[in-house]
C-alpha cells in the first residue's frame, strides 16, 4: 500500500494560548513496499505525523491517501477497515498487553476481524514464530511472566496478526538492552523482506536507520528537512547537526580516515560497509 501525505497541517489547541503547530504542510509520498525511516529530536514533529498515519489524529489541514483512499473523506467504517491494514506499533507496546495468556493477547486483533477460529488460530502461531518466540513455549503463558524483550515481541505479534499492509513502529527497541535491541530489529527486516509489506521506523539510532531503510525522512519543527536514500542524508552531516541530530558513528570514523586516505569513501554508514571499504583500500 502507498502513503501520500499532501499539504498536512496540525495544529495543537488552535485558538487558545497554547497553539502549538506540530506539522507544517508536509507533503511526500511512500511508495508501496518501502521501508522508510523517520529521523528527528524530540518535538519535531515525528509522533504526530504517524498518528495521522491511521486516522487517530484529524489534521488542520491537507490530508492522508492511503491506497487511493482519502481516510478523512470517507465513511466511519472505511475507516474502520483501514485501521486493520495499517499497523501501528507505539513506544513500550507492552503496555497495551492486557490478556491472560499470550496467545489470547495475540490473537485479540484477528477474532475482531470476523475471522475464523481456524484462521485465528493460524495467524497466531504465524505471527508468535515470526518475532522469534517458541509458540509451545510462551502461548499458554501470562504475558506479563515474560522478560520485557519478550513482552515488546508479544506486543508486535499482536500487530502482525493482522496482517496490516502498512506497519508503523515508533521506537520499537526503546529501554532494550543491545542484544534484544539487534534482535527484533533483525526481525524487523526479515518481515519485510519476506512479505514486502511498507514498513516506516521512527528511531533516534541513526545506525539503526541506516542499517535497514531505503529511504529517510528527515523532519524539524513540523517540516521535512530531507526524503531521500541514507547514502544521502548522511552525507549532509553539518546541516543534521545543526538540527540536533548525527550520523552513525562509523561515517565520522570514515571521515576522519578520509584525511590520511584521500582514494577512502566517506559516504558509508554502517560498520559492514566499512569493513569492506577499508579493505578494499588496504588492498589496493
Amino acid at each position: 500500500m502507498s502513503v501520500e501525505i499532501k499539504k498536512l497541517t496540525h495544529i495543537y489547541s488552535q485558538g487558545t494560548p497554547f497553539e502549538f503547530q506540530a506539522l507544517k504542510d508536509i507533503d511526500i509520498t511512500i511508495e508501496d513496499g518501502s521501508f522508510v525511516g523517520i529521523i528527528g529530536h524530540t518535538g519535531s514533529g515525528k509522533s504526530t505525523l504517524i498518528q495521522h498515519l491511521n486516522g487517530l489524529l484529524v489534521p488542520t489541514s491537507g490530508t492522508v491517501v492511503v491506497d487511493g483512499l482519502d481516510i478523512f473523506a470517507g465513511k466511519k467504517s472505511d475507516l474502520i477497515q483501514l485501521r486493520h491494514r495499517i499497523g501501528l506499533v507505539f513506544q513500550y507496546p507492552e503496555h497495551q498487553l492486557f490478556e491472560e495468556t499470550v496467545y489470547k493477547d495475540v490473537a485479540f486483533g484477528p477474532k475482531n476481524q470476523g475471522l475464523s477460529a481456524a484462521e485465528v488460530d493460524q495467524r497466531v502461531r504465524k505471527s508468535i514464530k515470526m518475532v522469534g518466540l517458541d509458540y509451545d513455549e510462551v502461548k499458554d503463558k501470562s504475558p506479563f511472566e515474560l522478560s520485557g524483550g519478550q513482552m515488546r515481541r508479544v506486543a508486535i505479534a499482536g500487530v502482525l496478526a493482522m496482517e496490516p499492509s502498512v506497519l508503523i513502529l515508533d521506537e520499537p527497541t526503546a529501554g532494550l538492552d543491545p542484544r534484544g535491541r539487534d534482535e527484533i530489529l533483525a526481525q524487523i527486516k526479515t518481515m519485510h523482506q519476506k512479505n514486502k509489506n511498507t514498513v516506516i521506523l521512527v528511531s533516534h539510532s541513526m545506525e539503526d536507520i541506516g542499517k535497514l531503510v531505503e529511504k529517510i525522512l528527515v523532519m524539524n519543527e513540523g517540516e521535512i528537512v530531507y526524503y531521500d536514500t541514507p547514502n544521502r542524508v548522511f552525507t549532509e552531516i553539518e546541516t543534521l547537526e545543526k538540527i540536533g541530530l548525527a550520523v552513525p558513528e562509523v561515517t565520522y570514523l570514515m571521515g576522519k580516515l578520509k584525511k590520511k586516505f584521500p582514494e577512502i569513501r566517506e559516504d558509508i554508514f554502517t560498520v559492514e560497509a566499512a569493513k569492506n571499504e577499508i579493505l578494499r583500500v588496504i588492498r589496493g
